[in-house]
């Protein structure tokens, strides 16, 4: 997997250790899958807080609400 910029590292390592307990260069495969799915939902989250800028208090703030949810969402499963 090409070098990384540290934001999108830090992205693909949280998903594979939560997924895996190991860093993406132990999964190289697993990573190269994620990555474009990790981009698509970065992209959709992005077109949110442009759509609802004046309603944020914080960006932070409605990032770990949708984390919150989905984290939610799982346990519900």
């Amino acid at each position: 997997m090409a070098e990384l910029l540290p934001a999108a590292r830090a992205v693909l390592t949280a998903v594979t250790l939560t997924r895996y307990d190991v860093p993406p260069e132990g999964l190289p495969a697993f990573a190269e899958e994620m990555a474009p799915l990790l981009a698509a939902a970065l992209r959709a989250t992005a077109n949110q807080l442009c759509l609802r800028w004046s309603e944020l208090s914080h960006p932070a703030d409605v990032l770990n609400n949708i984390a919150d949810e989905l984290e939610a969402h799982q346990d519900s499963q």
